[in-house]
């Protein structure tokens, strides 16, 4: 019997665990913008800058995270930005689903009054799927918004939901 899984906030112990899942999205190349690997410096740093950084763990592992934060400053502090990954071997049970919805509630927790993702690559299947099936709406396209790692480029799209 496969142990439950759960959501909470980050310990300085899940940093090496989170920083090898968050550099494999990196790695991959077809998610996050970013491109520089995190180190786990850097990542203690990354991640404790945020308003809220969780991880979802199942079997005493973490298998994936998510980082929540305002999605620009001053007057537009009041919606929120947030990015997620799962580790490969735990993709398809669920994961994705519990960190977002984890996600929208702590955010309206926090004070904030939408979230909102400002480059969604259109070919993410799942991430759109898991975004409009949580009543995210689509609210426009940026045409080749995202340089892919073999450098061709995706369109990009805004979602939002509030909270």
């Amino acid at each position: 019997m496969e142990e439950p899984l759960g959501i909470r906030l980050f310990k300085e112990t899940d940093i090496e665990a989170m920083c090898a899942i968050w550099n494999e999205v990196v790695e991959g190349g077809i998610a996050f913008p970013q491109e520089e690997l995190l180190d786990e410096a850097s990542a203690r740093e990354f991640f404790a800058s945020q308003s809220a950084t969780a991880v979802a763990e199942g079997g005493g592992k973490v298998l994936g995270l998510y980082i929540l934060h305002p999605n620009n400053v001053g007057r537009c502090a009041h919606v929120a930005n947030a990015s997620y990954a799962v580790a490969s071997e735990a993709r398809g049970r669920g994961l994705g689903r519990m960190l977002v919805s984890d996600s929208l509630v702590r955010a309206g927790d926090l004070g904030f009054s939408g979230l909102q993702f400002n480059a969604v690559v259109a070919s993410n299947a799942g991430a759109v799927h898991l975004y409009e099936d949580l009543g995210f709406a689509c609210i426009g396209t940026i045409p080749g918004g995202f340089r892919l790692k073999d450098g061709t480029f995706e369109d990009t799209r805004i979602y939002f939901h509030r909270v």
